[in-house]
């Protein structure tokens, strides 16, 4: 089944839809969101992405994210994906979005206007493997040595993201 990604300006007015992989290779603004979910020890949720995926396999990256389908909110939009990745659902609030620009493997590139996400959860989820492999807990201290001393086991989009959540969380 063809995704689609919502098209936009840096409005937020939408212009159109585009399949998923089409809008990636040709770099175009669309929807997205990104969720961070912590523990209530404020350990942050990361999952590592599955190996068959089309581009960043095995990479580590946020809790979850993705795109909006035509007609849905971000935050409907986030509560699905965060089922159909991992498996559990929590209360979510929207903290701040920005727009940001990625270059991917394999020719591709996120060109999102990205609504970001926090929730907490204290359970186990269970991960759709198609999407994800892996997942783990870090404290935000150690995520930002280890994104520094191993960028390249990091998603591109989450490294960026990464640093706004930071910036816009502690300012």
């Amino acid at each position: 089944m063809e995704e689609y990604v919502v098209l936009v300006n840096r409005e937020d007015k939408e212009l159109g839809l585009m399949e998923k992989q089409q809008a990636h290779v040709a770099g175009l603004l669309h929807r997205a969101f990104s969720v961070f979910v912590f523990n209530s020890k404020g350990e942050l949720m990361l999952q590592q992405r599955a190996a068959s995926k089309y581009h960043s396999p095995t990479l580590w990256t946020n809790t979850c994210c993705s795109h909006p389908r035509e007609n849905e909110t971000y935050e409907q939009a986030a509560h699905r994906r965060m089922e159909e990745e991992m498996g559990f659902d929590c209360d979510l609030s929207y903290k701040f979005h920005f727009i940001y620009r990625a270059n991917l493997d394999n020719g591709l590139t996120e060109h999102e206007l990205d609504h970001v996400f926090i929730g907490t959860y204290d359970g186990e989820p269970k991960m759709n493997t198609e999407e994800v492999m892996a997942y783990r807990w870090v404290e935000m201290d150690d995520l930002k040595k280890d994104m520094q001393k191993n960028p390249q086991n990091y998603t591109a989009w989450f490294k960026i993201i990464f640093d706004q959540y930071i910036s816009h969380i502690e300012a």
